[in-house]
């Protein structure tokens, strides 16, 4: 197993407006170093920051995801995805599955 898995993954949406899982510290820091320069910040500063620093060090990975964390919602781009997606769900009376 991946030691530099979050706890939890971090769901956000991209410009497509499609929902993407950051799973990892890898995750993160690709879409970090993706992000557009014009849209970057201090609290993108924070983020990368924590995220380089949890890759290179014991620093806490669930700080590096409290921080990546914290970048996606303040850009607002973080999804709560507490509940299950459309496309998880079946209509009622419908099973799931291949035809047979």
């Amino acid at each position: 197993m991946n030691d530099r898995m979050f706890d939890s993954p971090v769901f956000v949406k991209s410009e497509n407006s499609l929902v993407q899982e950051i799973a990892c510290l890898e995750d993160a820091l690709e879409f970090l170093y993706e992000w557009p320069r014009n849209r970057r910040g201090p609290i993108y500063e924070t983020a990368l920051r924590a995220c380089q620093r949890a890759f290179d060090s014991s620093y806490p990975l669930s700080a590096a995801r409290g921080a990546f964390c914290g970048f996606a919602k303040s850009a607002k781009i973080h999804e709560d995805v507490t509940t299950a997606l459309p496309w998880m769900v079946s209509k009622r009376g419908q099973r799931g599955g291949l035809a047979v």
